[in-house]
């Protein structure tokens, strides 16, 4: 069985949860409080980071490369593309996500003043620019969830948390995260923690 060590308000364990509910399958998910990390998480994560998946004699770090490994170990429903060439441009989406957004939800997370300000900013402007794809269809990829739906909802889950406020033109994306968040899978994967940041 597979084992997530997940950071209970951690975005990024976040997205492993929801990708182990949307399989459906037999997992544990260890709730790891991140400000006091029990020493068992040293010897499996020496940075201290997380999420981390266990199986067996396999230890997984970085949410993007468990959620891939899940996706092709367990590949009902499939998160990524079949096809190699759209499955190359998901990744190449992916990698952009934590380039151009993921990279400012760390400065959120961990730094106050100016910086977050900047922070916000990059964030509202860059999830505004999905407007137009959002405009024509239901998800990031297409008209069917997927890994980039994924890797992008614990932000959404986290912007009035973060203090970000999209314009009135990004009415899109709004739309989006309230077909996201009323997935069963997303719901499930929230942790009571998780659910008391939009309260």
């Amino acid at each position: 069985m597979m084992t997530l060590y997940s950071g209970s308000t951690d975005p990024y364990s976040h997205r492993c949860r929801i990708v182990l509910f949307e399989k459906d399958m037999d997992f544990e998910i260890i709730d790891v409080d991140m400000h006091n990390k029990p020493e068992e998480i040293a010897s499996i994560s020496p940075s201290g980071k997380m999420p981390v998946l266990v199986e067996r004699d396999l230890i997984l770090t970085e949410s993007n490369i468990i959620n891939e490994y899940i996706d092709e170990r367990f590949p009902h429903p499939q998160l990524m593309p079949p096809d190699p060439v759209m499955r190359a441009r998901a990744r190449l989406v992916l990698f952009n996500f934590e380039h151009d957004l993921f990279t400012h939800v760390n400065t959120l997370e961990h730094s106050l003043g100016k910086g977050s300000d900047k922070a916000r900013l990059e964030i509202r402007d860059s999830l505004s620019q999905l407007t137009p794809i959002l405009t024509k269809q239901k998800y990031l990829m297409n008209d069917e969830f997927s890994m980039l739906d994924v890797a992008i909802a614990p932000l959404l889950w986290r912007l009035e948390h973060y203090g970000i406020e999209l314009p009135k033109v990004a009415a899109p994306v709004l739309k989006y995260r309230e077909r996201l968040f009323s997935r069963p899978a997303f719901i499930s994967a929230l942790t009571p923690t998780e659910k008391a940041l939009r309260k």
